[in-house]
């Protein structure tokens, strides 16, 4: 624990105004520090009166920032993660964690050597409506999950043909680990972390190398041919206590969703729908069960809109002020990545691959 107030500093100003935003609603917070490599950067710190860096080594050097958001593209996590652990900051990464297993790992165990805290920015998993479920759920109203789906499909929404988001080696695989991670997450927390056993999975890249659906419409000329990641992703997973979860994400589509995101639960006892449309926040969740007499309910529950990165950064200051737990949690992070990790593999060889 330590004396506030906390010094942040943001590295990426991107998604990173998102955290900023959170930031500023901590009272023991002053965001002291931003890093970028474009004018964004300047144009945030301009907003919270912070001061700028072009190197994000150089803002770890900084003795007055107590901990980083680190908010940079995939491959960047975990070198930028390792360098501020080693700085001796607290760190709230991104999703995902990193782009495989074997950076995790060694991400958890430099957060273990350094005594700081290691958080994940799971933001969709603060939504309100998530922790209405996840509240129904400790209540035992649905009983033993034993199935769940966890989708996130665009029909048109490649964000950038020729950018390092389809770059393999930058991104380490989209659209499972852009949007698919995210639903992934929030359907095992809902589920209570059951251990991923095996995955069953394939990937299909029908649209990017023809330079069709991109996020900015219409069509587009791929450098050099190279699109190297899938549009569509899907797996059917094993969990252990014998529970099964279909995830699907694409960016690109024939299908009739726009950006659509959601998890459907189903348990002894009754069922869960989460289904947001075009990142709506109203009427997203629908409760099944069976009354004694047979009866058949549906609920749509009036859920006020809220969560999101707000709620994480005020966790992660929580973790830190606090002694508070760190949730969502570094290990939640490595666990996600093991299971696309084995999404991939499983693709690449046309089979099931076990988890290790």
């Amino acid at each position: 624990m330590q004396a506030a107030p906390l010094r942040v500093g943001i590295i990426g100003a991107g998604i990173g105004r998102s955290h900023a935003e959170g930031y500023a609603k901590q009272a023991r917070v002053t965001i002291a520090a931003i890093a970028g490599l474009d004018d964004r950067s300047k144009t945030l710190a301009a907003q919270y009166g912070a001061r700028t860096y072009g190197d994000y080594t150089e803002l770890l050097a900084q003795p007055d920032i107590d901990a980083v958001s680190v908010c940079v593209p995939n491959a960047l996590h975990h070198p930028v993660t390792l360098a501020a652990l080693r700085a001796g900051k607290h760190v709230l990464v991104e999703k995902p964690l990193a782009r495989t297993p074997a950076e995790g790992a060694e991400m958890l165990a430099a957060a273990e050597a350094a005594g700081k805290v290691l958080m994940i920015s799971f933001n969709h998993r603060q939504r309100s409506d998530v922790q209405y479920i996840k509240r129904i759920i400790d209540s035992g109203r649905l009983g033993h999950i034993y199935y769940a789906k966890a989708y996130w499909m665009r029909r048109a929404g490649i964000p950038g043909i020729n950018s390092w988001f389809v770059n393999k080696e930058m991104a380490g695989g989209v659209p499972l680990i852009d949007l698919g991670v995210h639903t992934l997450d929030i359907a095992m927390f809902l589920m209570g972390e059951p251990q991923p056993l095996s995955v069953n999975a394939a990937t299909y890249a029908q649209f990017g190398p023809r330079g069709q659906k991109g996020s900015g419409g219409g069509r587009q000329q791929v450098v050099d041919g190279k699109y190297e990641v899938e549009d569509l992703g899907t797996a059917m997973i094993r969990l252990a206590g014998g529970a099964t979860l279909h995830l699907e994400a694409s960016w690109a589509t024939h299908g009739p969703n726009g950006d659509d995101f959601g998890v459907v639960l189903y348990g002894s006892e009754g069922g869960a729908e989460l289904k947001v449309v075009n990142y709506n926040n109203t009427n997203t969740v629908r409760i099944f069960y069976d009354e004694s007499d047979g009866t058949q309910v549906d609920l749509s529950p009036n859920i006020a809109p809220g969560g999101g990165h707000a709620d994480v950064v005020a966790n992660f200051v929580a973790a830190i002020l606090d002694g508070a737990p760190a949730v969502p949690s570094a290990g939640d992070g490595f666990r996600r990545t093991q299971v696309l990790d084995a999404c991939y593999r499983s693709s690449a060889v046309g089979h099931e691959i076990r988890i290790d």
